[in-house]
């Protein structure tokens, strides 16, 4: 053909026309796979949309349903009369080859889909868009084209190849506990009820600010790039990269970060982070600090680091209310919150997708004197709704008073990691320990006693305290001091 003319091949489509009026038994498989784009000449278009009409409709599709249905929608003169559409049965002797007539079919559709994919890129590209939105198109062209010729179909249990599998893989977490262990997270009993954070999975980890969003979460990912040799991508939509690297640098070299920003360490300290630092820049951490990124954007970079890198273990994005949305406002009814419905399941795709566990922050209610509860995650019912995994930190040292504090009644630094939801496991609470001077959560050492139920203390509001600007000084958002 021309060079300048689409891939098709109308014999093939014809061929394969004929086979669906003249075998009733390949006509669920063949009309489940096609659709009218797929067919480059307009008569085959138009046989085909009235053959799903008929099939819908629960009755057989031959020459006579097809041309009476044909003629009712008022496509029959279109596609050439009542001739060409008996030809279509009359040249097909047999139906035995309609897979291979598919194949020929799906491939021109496919080469057609990606033509024309390529001139709306190059357009796009010729308006002089910046980079990262024009790469962000192009991938989501081609990538829209790779989903929806996606051949997954309903499939049995007949064959007894998936119950197999299932039976295989509780055989072998039988014989070893750890075969199907997902990425640690360095808490030991976090890690014991989750068996590690799986594949596909989308973990919120909420919490007021100043409780340790951020600390946690990065505590996690530290452990698993530079303990256990993972690639992680951080999102970090809050913080600048050079906060999360002096974050994680003296996390890992347990060093105060008050100390190092005031210049008061000492040798033994300069030696730890002097190690530290040589083992992050061997590490796989990648941080982008783009801010009000979108979820289509986020795919689109670990895409790409998942193809320069290997693979892609964990990502981490901080936090899911500074994000953006695909979802353009469409009248008075679009709020913020159908934003953060439409954020929330992209991510899950997105872990879906990447078949990699996402970490996801996220902020709750300002009004709460309570332990924290589904109902109170930030804008969106959503985000309960689409996560696997839903964790709230609670510190009891964050709300206290002074006086509270000076009594005893709270322990200075203890934590409370409570599991909320967990679709695949069982809910439940892990004490912890909060080190403010390193920004590290550490389990605690007595944790085989019965977990108890935290102390939760109703905080005063700030203009009934004397002195209440020294009592609460501003604060990031996890609790440490400006």
């Amino acid at each position: 053909m021309p060079n300048n003319q689409m891939p098709h091949n109308l014999e093939a489509e014809a061929a394969l026309l004929g086979c669906l009026l003249i075998d009733e038994s390949v006509q669920s498989e063949i009309l489940e796979q096609l659709r009218e784009e797929d067919f480059y000449q307009e008569s085959h278009r138009l046989a085909l949309a009235a053959m799903k009409r008929i099939f819908g409709a629960r009755r057989v599709v031959d020459v006579v349903t097809l041309t009476d249905q044909m003629e009712r929608d008022g496509t029959l003169a279109r596609a050439g009369g009542l001739q060409t559409v008996t030809e279509l049965a009359e040249r097909t002797p047999s139906a035995a080859n309609y897979r291979q007539y598919l194949a020929i079919v799906k491939r021109d559709s496919v080469n057609r889909a990606l033509i024309r994919a390529s001139r709306e890129i190059i357009e796009t590209c010729q308006k002089g868009l910046e980079e990262r939105e024009s790469i962000a198109f192009a991938e989501k062209q081609v990538y829209d084209i790779s989903k929806s010729e996606d051949g997954t179909v309903l499939a049995g249990l007949g064959d007894g190849a998936v119950i197999h599998d299932v039976i295989k893989k509780f055989e072998d977490i039988q014989s070893d506990p750890n075969a199907f262990r997902g990425i640690e997270t360095g808490f030991k009993h976090l890690d014991r009820i989750t068996n590690g954070l799986q594949k596909s999975d989308l973990i919120v980890i909420a919490a007021r600010p100043g409780m340790g969003k951020t600390s946690l979460a990065m505590n996690i990912v530290e452990h698993a790039c530079l303990r256990k040799s993972k690639v992680a991508a951080v999102f970090s939509l809050e913080m600048p990269r050079v906060q999360i690297v002096q974050r994680l640098l003296c996390a890992h070299a347990e060093v105060s970060m008050e100390k190092a920003l005031s210049g008061k360490l000492v040798q033994k300290e300069w030696k730890n982070l002097m190690l530290a630092s040589d083992r992050l820049q061997k590490s796989k951490i990648f941080i982008d600090d783009s801010s009000r990124v979108t979820p289509a954007e986020i795919l689109s970079k670990c895409r790409r680091l998942a193809a320069s890198e290997g693979g892609l273990d964990l990502v981490m994005i901080d936090y899911i209310q500074l994000m953006g949305s695909e979802v353009k406002p469409s009248g008075s009814d679009f709020n913020r919150q159908q934003e953060i419905a439409s954020i929330t399941r992209d991510l899950k795709i997105m872990a879906k997708e990447l078949d990699v566990p996402v970490i996801a922050l996220s902020q709750l209610r300002r009004i709460q004197t309570k332990e924290p509860q589904l109902s109170d995650l930030r804008e969106s019912g959503a985000i309960e709704q689409d996560a696997d995994i839903v964790m709230f930190i609670n510190r009891p040292d964050v709300t206290a008073t002074a006086d509270e504090l000076a009594k005893g009644n709270v322990v200075k630094g203890a934590a409370e990691l409570v599991i909320a939801k967990h679709r695949n496991g069982s809910l439940g609470r892990i004490q912890l320990r909060f080190l403010g001077e390193t920004t590290r959560f550490v389990d605690v050492d007595d944790q085989d006693l019965p977990n108890e139920e935290p102390v939760f203390s109703k905080r005063p509001k700030k203009e009934e305290l004397p002195g209440a600007d020294e009592a609460f000084p501003p604060q990031s958002d996890d609790g440490i001091p400006f």
